[in-house]
C-alpha cells in the first residue's frame, strides 16, 4: 500500500492510493493520523482494506491533493546512519584529509522534516554550504529493544524517499556538529508517501538518484549499503528503546556536493530531486531565507 498525509480544508488526513491506479486516493475517516494508524496495527490495516473495498468511501485525485510528510510527527528525532556506504566513507575520508570512519549514528531534529514537495529554505546568516543526501527512510511500525536481525524486518511499517540536507559549515564546525548542522527547520523532505514492505520486497537493492537542476550528482544501490536495514534496527535499538512511529535515515551513497573538487553547494534557485526506487521523488526547491 501506499499511505499519503494530505491537507484539505486546514485539516490533515490520510489516504491511501489504489493498488490498481494509484492516482486515485481512498480518504480514511478514521483513524486520525498516521501516528495512530501505526499505532493500531492489524487493526488499522484492517480499517485501511474496508476504506478500500468500500463504494461510500471518499475519494480524490492525487494531482488535486497538497501532500505533506506522510508522517508529519515522528516520535523522536529522525535517526541517521552517516557513512554507511564504502564509496561515501572514502570520499568523505578524502574530502577530510583523513582515514576512513566506519558507520556512525547521530540524529536530526523532529523539525527537520518537511513534505516532498516544500521549498528548502536557505538562512545565508546561518550556513553558506548546504549539501544534498539521497536515502531510504525506514519507518518503524513495531516498538522494540534489543530486536535480533533475523526479525528485524518485521518492525517495518514502510519505506519513503528521503532527503539528508546537511549545513556542512556548521556540521564540520564547532568541533564537530552533526545534530545542530543536520537539524536546520526543514532540512529532512520525505515522502512523497509510506511504501508498505509489501511493496518493497528486498529493501537491499533499490536504486537510489539525486539531481540538482536536472543534472545527476548522486547514482548508487542499496545493495551498497555495509549495514544493511535489518542489521541497523538490530545496531539501533540494541539497549535502547526504538518506538513505534520512528524514522531511520540509512545512509547515503556517493556524490555529496562537499565531496567534489571543487565543492558544490546547493543554492537558491536550485530544485533537488531524491529519488528511491520503488518509492518516488521528492521534489524541494531551495530559496532563500524572507528578510525580516
Amino acid at each position: 500500500m501506499r499511505l499519503i498525509t494530505f491537507r484539505l480544508d486546514g485539516a490533515y488526513r490520510l489516504g491511501v492510493a489504489r493498488s490498481d491506479n494509484p492516482n486515485e486516493i481512498v480518504e480514511l475517516a478514521e483513524p486520525a493520523g498516521m501516528l495512530s494508524l501505526i499505532d493500531a496495527g492489524e487493526e488499522g490495516m484492517a480499517l485501511l482494506r474496508d476504506a478500500l473495498a468500500s463504494s461510500r468511501s471518499r475519494t480524490h485525485a492525487l494531482q488535486d491533493l497538497e501532500l505533506m510528510a506522510p508522517l508529519p510527527q515522528p516520535r523522536g528525532n529522525v535517526i541517521g546512519i552517516g557513512r554507511n556506504y564504502q564509496a561515501h566513507a572514502e570520499e568523505s575520508a578524502r574530502a577530510s584529509g583523513k582515514a576512513v570512519d566506519p558507520p556512525t549514528v547521530f540524529t536530526k531534529a523532529v523539525t527537520t522534516v518537511a513534505g516532498p514537495y516544500d521549498d528548502v529554505v536557505i538562512d545565508g546568516d546561518v550556513t553558506a554550504q548546504v549539501d544534498w543526501e539521497v536515502e531510504l527512510g525506514v519507518v518503524i511500525g513495531r516498538a522494540g529493544k534489543n530486536i535480533g536481525r533475523e526479525r528485524a524486518l518485521d518492525h517495518v511499517f514502510g519505506f519513503v524517499a528521503l532527503n539528508d540536507v546537511s549545513a556542512r559549515d556548521i556540521q564540520f564546525g564547532w568541533g564537530g556538529q552533526y545534530f545542530k548542522g543536520k537539524s536546520l527547520d526543514g532540512f529532512c523532505p520525505i515522502g512523497p508517501w509510506i511504501v508498505t514492505p509489501d511493496e518493497i520486497g528486498n529493501p537491499q537493492s533499490l536504486r537510489l538518484l539525486l539531481r540538482v537542476n536536472g543534472v545527476v550528482k548522486q547514482d548508487g544501490n542499496t545493495r551498497d549499503m555495509i549495514y544493511a536495514v535489518d542489521t541497523i534496527i538490530e545496531w539501533v535499538s540494541r539497549g535502547m528503546t526504538l518506538p513505534a512511529g520512528a524514522i531511520i535515515a540509512t545512509g547515503t551513497p556517493d556524490g555529496v556536493g562537499f565531496a567534489r573538487t571543487p565543492p558544490e553547494f546547493l543554492k537558491p534557485g536550485d530544485l533537488m530531486e531524491a529519488e528511491v526506487e520503488g518509492i518516488g521523488t521528492l521534489r524541494n526547491h531551495v530559496v532563500s531565507a524572507a528578510t525580516p
